[in-house]
C-alpha cells in the first residue's frame, strides 16, 4: 500500500531480464524511462494544421550503486556474446508501480538493448555510481 496520494521512488520496481535470464541489480537508486516519438506535421491548404507523434520506442537508465560485480558480468557476458558470435539478442524490462489505491501496474518493456554509460569512479571513501543505459522497442501494460 502507498502512504501517499501520489507516486513516489519507493513506489516502483524494476526487473530486468538479459538474453540469459534475470539480472537482480543491487542497490539501483533511479530509474527513469522515456518515449521517444517521431513527429509528422501537415498543413493543410486551408492553413489547418495537423500533428501526430508516431512511437519509436523507449529509452531510460538506471542509476546503481555498486555492490557486487553484477552490472559488470553482465555487460562483459552480452561482449563475450557478441565477439564469438552467438550474440545473446534482446532482452526484457519489467516495471512494477505500486499505486496509491494499493494495486499495482505491471509495464513490459520488449527488445531492451542495455548499455553501461559508467561501469563507476573508483575514488578513496566514495561509493561507486554506476549508470546503465537502455532502448526498448515498445512498453506495454499487462
Amino acid at each position: 500500500m502507498s502512504f501517499t496520494t501520489f507516486s513516489v521512488g519507493r513506489d516502483t520496481q524494476v526487473v530486468l531480464m538479459g538474453p540469459n535470464g534475470r539480472v537482480d541489480i543491487n542497490h539501483v537508486t533511479a530509474f527513469e524511462s522515456r518515449q521517444m516519438t517521431s513527429p509528422v506535421r501537415v498543413s493543410r491548404l486551408d492553413g489547418l494544421q495537423l500533428g501526430a507523434e508516431l512511437p519509436r520506442g523507449w529509452e531510460g537508465s538506471f542509476e546503481v550503486e555498486r555492490g557486487n560485480s553484477t552490472l559488470d558480468d553482465f555487460m562483459s557476458s552480452l561482449e563475450q556474446a557478441y565477439y564469438s558470435g552467438t550474440g545473446g539478442g534482446p532482452g526484457t524490462l519489467y516495471q512494477y508501480v505500486t499505486e496509491s489505491d494499493g494495486s499495482v501496474s505491471t509495464y513490459q518493456f520488449d527488445g531492451v538493448v542495455f548499455k553501461l554509460t559508467s561501469a563507476g569512479i573508483w575514488k578513496g571513501d566514495s561509493s561507486v555510481k554506476q549508470k546503465l543505459e537502455f532502448y526498448a522497442t515498445r512498453k506495454r501494460r499487462i
